[in-house]
Formats: structure tokens, sequence, C-alpha cells
């Protein structure tokens, strides 16, 4: 029996107030629609429609080129949606359509193999995916007869007062035999507060004929829909928790993984440590014996082996091993930090190398330089990089050591083994193993203090 997938996504999402496709609102970092994608790829179906809305060439994108996209032009219910799928199905002979909406991102492959597996070993005609919840608003409930039996699904604005106090929600989620499912479309009729086509129609329509229903029940979070954004923020949270657990089972330690925030695509070795208010993006990577926070954000960066970050923001940087970045230090793109360098309190970098066992403990700007072996940068030291037109670039040579308030005005070169005086502005190069110092002569105004008092009134 072949499977074809069809995803639902077609929904304005109204509710979370935005001009974004509600399929494309992220969940640790991922489009919804990326989510249910990737968990219906994991069952390898011959086929995936998706059903996009009008303003779907927003969602075109984030869809692939294994994906069929039909158009919703006019959004009259799940119903008319599906119809629309199944046009782009060439045959549906003996096939088993799973159903599943672009808005439930927290869906597993496992429990969809599950549903499948139910649907083919019972015969069912549509087997559907449900869950038991204290709070049932909003979601269709499952209506069973006597011997409790699947009958029927019920939307929440159809249900009346007795249904709605069944606790027993409809997940959206199905698997119909082809042919029957085809059959029963052209009968749904929108006869209901909504006036659109409800696609659990075709399950009371199949039930009515004889044909066997069946449901399989999971966990309320696998199938929570997301309709408004305290939906989507409770989804992210329910995502970050199993992300975090499958982490902290491969030897992650997280001593309050509540505070833990990552996005997928995040690599964390064994043996890393991850403190409170973290904050992990886009293609970041985490070595082995590394120790990260408390308060860091790092994006798109790699934290090598045995180093430590903490109360820092890194974006687009290199940080290698043995390497102590913080607190408060900002990396900027193309900041690389080598073996057991430093970029200590208050320092900003960015498109930056600093080499192995260099320093740079405090309260400086280095842009646009390369920094050797060994080197100490002073604090308040700043490469002067930008003349206003154009970026410039500064070297400073292995072992060198630049005292304090030192401004380094670009292009310049600062050689191996030269020092640089405190407070000099060097807009020269600077031999290797010289002193530079640049200062004005020291004056002194004898009885200052005393000439100010008298002016003043």
């Amino acid at each position: 029996m072949a499977v074809r997938a069809v995803i639902l996504a077609a929904g304005a999402g109204t509710r979370m107030k935005s001009n974004l496709p509600k399929v494309l609102h992220t969940v640790a970092g991922r489009p919804m629609i990326s989510w249910v994608l990737s968990a219906m790829r994991a069952m390898e179906p011959d086929q995936i429609v998706v059903v996009v809305g009008p303003n779907g060439q927003q969602v075109r994108p984030f869809l692939g080129d294994d994906v069929d996209v039909v158009v919703q032009e006019k959004r009259l219910g799940t119903g008319h949606a599906t119809g629309i799928a199944l046009s782009a199905i060439p045959e549906v002979d003996g096939d088993a359509i799973l159903v599943a909406p672009g808005d439930v991102p927290l869906l597993v492959p496992s429990t969809m193999s599950e549903l499948i597996s139910l649907h083919r070993r019972t015969g069912s005609a549509v087997s559907v995916l449900t869950a038991e919840v204290e709070d049932p608003f909003g979601y269709g409930r499952i209506m069973r007869d006597g011997w409790d039996k699947v009958v029927g699904i019920v939307e929440h604005v159809d249900a009346g007062a007795s249904q709605r106090r069944i606790n027993e929600i409809n997940g959206g989620v199905y698997v119909f035999s082809s042919e029957l499912l085809a059959e029963a479309l052209p009968k749904v009729e929108p006869n209901n507060v909504l006036g659109e086509y409800y696609l659990t129609d075709v399950i009371e329509i199949l039930g009515a004929s004889g044909h066997p229903l069946h449901a399989l029940k999971t966990v309320p979070s696998e199938i929570a829909g997301v309709n408004s954004l305290s939906q989507l923020a409770r989804a992210e949270a329910f995502m970050r928790s199993r992300l975090n657990e499958a982490l902290m089972a491969d030897g992650v330690s997280m001593p309050d993984p509540d505070r833990v925030y990552l996005e997928a695509g995040v690599e964390v070795e064994a043996g890393a440590t991850l403190l409170p208010d973290v904050h992990l993006r886009g293609d970041t990577k985490v070595a082995a014996g590394a120790r990260v926070g408390p308060n860091v954000t790092a994006e798109d960066s790699s934290i090598g082996p045995c180093s430590h970050v903490w109360y820092s923001v890194l974006r687009g940087a290199d940080v290698g091993e043995g390497v102590e970045v913080g607190p408060y230090a900002s990396l900027r793109p193309g900041t690389v930090l080598r073996k057991g360098s430093k970029a200590g309190t208050f320092v900003e970098m960015k498109k930056s190398t600093v080499g192995e066992g260099s320093k740079v403990p405090h309260l400086s700007y280095i842009g646009d330089t390369q920094i050797g072996q060994n080197a100490n940068i002073g604090a308040g030291t700043i490469t002067c990089n930008y003349d206003g037109i154009e970026k410039h670039e500064t070297v400073i040579g292995d072992r060198a050591f630049i005292g304090s308030d030192t401004m380094l005005v670009a292009p310049v070169t600062i050689g191996d083994d030269a020092v640089t005086g405190a407070g000099s502005t060097i807009t020269k190069d600077v031999s290797p193993g010289a002193l530079a110092v640049e200062r004005s002569v020291q004056k002194e105004i004898p009885d200052y203090a005393a000439k100010r008092r008298r002016k003043e009134p």
C-alpha cells in the first residue's frame, strides 16, 4: 500500500496578528511547516502534497523540490483543501492518504508510523490521531458510541453543551483509504456555523455507511495546533524541552534546562556545560569541555574544547580551544580566537584574528586586525580601522605589548616584540623590538587651583 502525504498549510492565521503565513512562524528556529515536512519525509511517502493559501508564494521557498504544491485560492475549509490536494495525486487506487495540518510542529514520525500501522492492520476506512486533554476548548471532539467505537467528529463551534464536555480531541491527523476518501469528499456540505467544507464530516459519512473507523491516542502536546502567539510560545517550550532532554541524554550538562534556549541544528558535544540564559542559534557548535554561560547568545558561531564563554554575545565568531571570552564581550562576524587566547571584559571584536596565547583583557575595540601569538593588548586600546570611506587593517606581531589607551590608526603594522607607550596615537609602522611613544610634552602650571578659585564669582 503506497502512502501519499497531504499537508494542509493554507490557513491565514488571523489570530497570530501577523502578515506572515501561519505555518512560517518559527519554533526552535524553524518554520512550523518545516517541522511537519521533516516528520513526513521520515515516513518516506510516495508523494507529498502541500496545500497553500493565496499567499503561498511566501511558503514555497521552505518546501523543497520533492513537494507538489497546490493552491487553495478561497479558504473554504479542510475538506475543500483536501479535495484540491487529491487533484495533484495521479491515482488513488489502493493508497493510504496521510493528512496532517501544517501547524503541528511537535508531531513525530513514530506516531504517524503507528497510525499507518493501525490503519493497515484493522482495514479501517479512516484512522484518526486523538488525545485526552483537561481543557478541550477550541478542538473538535471525538464522538463514540456505546461500544466505544468512533462514529464521528464534531467541531467545537458546532458542538452542543454535552459534546463540549468530551475531553478526547481531534488532532487533525488522519490516514484515509484513498478510494473511500475520494468517494466521500463530494458528499460533504457546508452545513455548519462557519459555512465551510469540513474534512471531519468525511468520518461521519464513512461511519454511517458502515465502514470501520479507528483512533490512536497520543500525548496532547504532539497534536497541539498553533493558532495564536500564546500557543506558539507553548509549542516553543515543548520543543525546547524535547531538544534539551535529547542533549542531556547524550551527555551535555544543563543545571537549569528550562533556561537554555537552543535552535534546531545547533550541535553540542558530550561533556559541554550550558548554564542558565544561554541562547544558541543558527549554525552554532559547542565542543566537549566548553562551559557556556550564564547569559550568552551565540549565533552561527563555534566554541572550542574547554573554552569558557560568559555574559557575552557571539555572531559569526570562531572561538578556539581553551579560550576565555567575557564577561560582557561582543564578538562580531569574522572574529577568530586561537588556542589559549582571551577577549575579556567589555571587549568588542570584528573581522579580526587573535593568535595563540594573546590577550585582549578589557575595554578595547579590535576591528580588521591580525594579532600574532602571545601579544598583550592594554586596556582602552582601539584599532581605528575606518577613515569614513574605507576599512583598513592593523597587524600586531608576536609578543607585542600594546600600552593602555593606545590608538592604532590603520593601516599600521606593529612588529614582533614591539611596545607602544600608554596613551599613544600610533599612525606609523613600528619596527620589531622597538618602543613607540607618541605624546605631547607634559606641562605644569603652578598654583593653578588657587588662581582658578580667585576667578570664581
